[in-house]
């Protein structure tokens, strides 16, 4: 049971209590009238919001209480303008990487071959979809079974798409020329001022795509994971050592700065993550 149904319960129920208690009240005294008894009326008293307002204590601690309560909701707004967590768009053609990465266990960097040697991981060309799916047109019953059960997604009509979109006859096993443009809609887009390069952090830092992207290989529909703040990419690099083992990249700066900090691992942080210059510049 939900906390809210449970308030919304209690509330009902208080509120038939009250009304209960009034009622009562009302019958006691008519009957009261009708046996001739005089109930005796409470001195006039003056009124909660008057005496309040003559309080001028307790007006000021409300005006503070009220006004520090707003700058926390409009600064807890604010900080969630531009933060995309659990952005999860529709596709014009559905993509599971829970099929193709956690079933089949196809690697990230098979289809965002960028993100190797770019700035970007890139999106993949529907010619390397084209690699596997000029053999399969269609997937297992079991799996289309899945799809339509759980999902709602018809794979083999996706796949069909894919012939479309890239201009391939199923019939004659060759390509037609006919093209149609694919508009996949971003999920991840950081802000311009924001530098960050794939490359340096997934084949240097041999960073994995899960850390940032989440459990990937479990999703039906791609979504962002991680908030990609500039705080929670602080905590990373104030939290996550440098893999320098057999990294030439990185040996010399490793020696020099493991004397001067007096450690064996150095985190992102030690070896310069945090300066201003290495994401805006």
């Amino acid at each position: 049971i939900s906390n809210k149904l449970i308030l919304g319960a209690l509330a009902i129920l208080f509120a038939l209590l009250a009304i209960a208690l009034v009622l009562v009240k009302n019958t006691l005294n008519r009957f009261a009238e009708q046996k001739g008894i005089s109930v005796a009326e409470k001195d006039k008293t003056v009124p909660i919001w008057k005496a309040f307002a003559q309080n001028q204590f307790l007006v000021l601690v409300t005006a503070i209480f009220f006004l520090l309560a707003g700058a926390y909701f409009i600064y807890g707004y604010l900080m969630q303008v531009g933060v995309d967590q659990g952005y999860e768009p529709v596709q014009p053609i559905h993509y599971s990487h829970r099929i193709h990465a956690g079933d089949n266990g196809i690697d990230c960097k098979y289809c965002h071959s960028s993100a190797r040697v770019s700035k970007h991981s890139g999106i993949p060309s529907l010619n390397i979809c084209m690699n596997c799916h000029k053999s399969i047109y269609q997937v297992a019953d079991e799996t289309q079974k899945e799809g339509l059960n759980e999902y709602g997604i018809d794979y083999n009509a996706e796949i069909q798409k894919l012939y479309k979109a890239v201009g391939w006859d199923e019939a004659e096993q060759k390509y037609t020329g006919e093209t149609q443009p694919v508009r996949w809609v971003r999920i991840h887009n950081l802000p311009d001022f924001a530098y960050f390069n794939h490359s340096q952090h997934v084949e240097v830092a041999g960073v994995q795509c899960q850390t940032c992207h989440g459990p990937v290989e479990t999703m039906e529909v791609m979504y962002q994971h991680a908030p990609l703040t500039m705080g929670w990419c602080i905590n990373c690099h104030r939290e996550t050592n440098v893999k320098v083992e057999d990294n030439a990249y990185y040996e010399k700066i490793h020696e020099q700065l493991s004397k001067k900090y007096g450690v064996d691992k150095l985190t992102a942080a030690q070896m310069g993550g945090l300066e201003c210059g290495k994401c805006h510049y």
